[in-house]
């Protein structure tokens, strides 16, 4: 009998974006705005979630 296992993690699913060597971005949604303070002023940008390559979540799409 021949088995085969599926990893469901990041970097292993469709929206993945690797940058780094385990790290990247989650392209499933737009990016989202993060706020944040640099010398009290408070700054807007646009980013994708950054995720490790070993996590998961109920979204993941077999990298083909």
């Amino acid at each position: 009998m021949k088995t085969t296992t599926v990893t469901r993690a990041c970097a292993a699913c469709v929206h993945w974006n690797k940058l780094e060597e385990d790290h990247g971005e989650c392209r499933r949604h737009a990016p989202q705005t993060v706020a944040f303070e640099v010398d009290d002023e408070v700054k807007f940008e646009s980013m994708f979630p950054v995720t490790a390559g070993e996590d998961w979540c109920g979204d993941f799409s077999k990298t083909e």
